[in-house]
């Protein structure tokens, strides 16, 4: 595939292929040491506190207050605040925040403000009790969306432009990190909290437990803010300046779209339906996890041990499994595998909602599932980054993602009603079933490798 360097404009002429050069395994396990991998550990950890607030820890909490599964998948809609954030990336890529921007760089300036409204979002839903004011916690749980959306577009964008392209896969994994470590203490850190925070002897549902947990969670997106404050601003490119308003929306909102039809004509089509549905097993499934564990009577002790910490652990492991084989034997390959693993990983599932309530069962299927997703993730973001035009890069990314997640999350708002009147076993079968189309696109996005502008990065060769 033809990708266009840093700072230059790309060709519309398809260009001939060359392999990458074969890495040896401790070439490919060094880029783990860079800086620009390192940093993405605590950039990752920012941007993946909310995301579990708003959607799967939320619905642990909303299924212990006592509200029904079927209004929990729609709920879940929340999360195309995150399907839509292309709509403003145009802005985050190109507008400039004073004086922020003055101090701090356009990415860093755009992160920082996006991290002050997560926060602000995430202590409104502390303090209101979801089983009596419900609107007004989905009203903050919004809030929340849309600034953890705008910090990832920002955060993408710094990603991309802090590395070159062989580089990506590794950055991936390394952001995957510092995001699973968060998820780690936004879904077990927060259950563990309001576990401890609970009045012995009172039982049932203690929002006074979960307004202490939340807290502590808005106080923990200090972390990312530092992390903003310390990181180097990518160094800036100098773009021309529009003559008018009409041109200012044509290089901010159309040329982005344009240019990304322009590299790859035909092959778009192949590559935004893969884009669409590659983790649609995964963000179905996960909508009725949590009320999944509350039904079966797993404690949140256990999901916090098991689910929150064991589980994020086994996706480091997948992520940093992915990392290297993308840069050992390509992204192509592993995007197959990923696409593979992640849809059989939820027939376990299917087999766990007929075992009651299993510990040693629970350990084992979710050490599956989030091994299969870390593989699978860490090979998609190289793939998305791959993608992007660096003079686009925080518009195109944000297409990208934001298609990634519009279809799946939309079919999950109808999560519940579908376990109500099918049962959780017939639910988690759908779900592996969704995958089939994704091995179906990876399969022909692979044979369109080498001609022309492909639709995959060509496989590293092996020695």
């Amino acid at each position: 595939m033809h990708f266009p360097s840093k700072g230059a404009e790309p060709s519309n002429a398809p260009a001939p292929e060359s392999a990458p050069p074969a890495r040896s395994w401790r070439e490919a396990l060094a880029v783990y040491r860079e800086p620009a991998t390192l940093r993405m550990l605590a950039l990752g950890f920012s941007a993946g506190l909310p995301l579990l607030l708003v959607l799967g820890t939320l619905g642990f909490r909303l299924r212990e207050a006592g509200i029904d599964r079927a209004a929990i998948g729609y709920l879940s809609w929340v999360g195309l605040m995150y399907a839509f954030k292309w709509a403003w990336a145009p802005l985050v890529d190109r507008l400039p925040l004073p004086p922020l921007t003055t101090l701090l760089g356009r990415r860093r300036g755009w992160l920082l403000l996006a991290q002050a409204i997560v926060i602000a979002g995430l202590a409104g839903m502390a303090l209101i009790d979801p089983s009596t004011r419900l609107e007004p916690l989905v009203w903050c749980a919004l809030v929340v969306a849309f600034g953890s959306a705008t910090q990832d577009i920002a955060l993408d964008a710094y990603r991309i432009e802090s590395a070159a392209t062989d580089k990506q896969a590794a950055l991936a994994a390394a952001y995957q990190t510092g995001y699973r470590v968060a998820m780690i203490w936004a879904g077990a850190g927060v259950l563990w909290i309001a576990a401890r925070a609970e009045v012995s002897g009172m039982g049932g549902y203690q929002n006074g437990a979960w307004k202490v947990a939340y807290l502590a969670m808005a106080a923990s997106m200090v972390v990312g803010v530092l992390a903003v404050l310390l990181s180097p601003e990518p160094q800036r490119r100098e773009l021309p300046a529009p003559r008018n308003a009409r041109e200012w929306l044509q290089d901010v909102l159309v040329e982005p779209f344009a240019d990304f039809v322009r590299r790859y004509r035909w092959q778009a089509v192949l590559i935004l339906s893969l884009i669409a549905v590659y983790r649609i097993s995964d963000v179905v499934m996960g909508i009725m996890a949590n009320p999944f564990y509350v039904d079966m009577g797993y404690t949140k002790d256990e999901v916090a041990s098991v689910s929150k910490v064991f589980g994020v652990i086994m996706t480091l492991v997948g992520a940093f499994v992915g990392g290297v084989l993308s840069a050992r034997f390509g992204v192509a390959r592993i995007l197959m595998l990923g696409a593979v693993l992640s849809a059989a990983s939820n027939l376990l599932f299917a087999w766990l909602a007929g075992q009651g309530h299993d510990l040693r069962g629970l350990i084992a299927v979710v050490s599956a599932d989030n091994l299969a997703g870390g593989i699978a993730s860490a090979a998609f973001v190289g793939y998305l980054s791959s993608l992007t035009n660096v003079n686009y890069s925080a518009t195109q990314y944000a297409l990208f993602s934001s298609m990634m997640l519009l279809l799946p999350k939309y079919i999950a708002g109808y999560s519940g009603e579908f376990v109500d009147h099918f049962g959780y076993a017939a639910f988690f079968n759908a779900t592996a079933a969704l995958g089939l189309p994704v091995v179906v696109l990876v399969a022909l996005a692979l044979r369109s490798t080498g001609k022309g502008h492909s639709a995959l990065p060509d496989p590293a060769p092996t020695r």
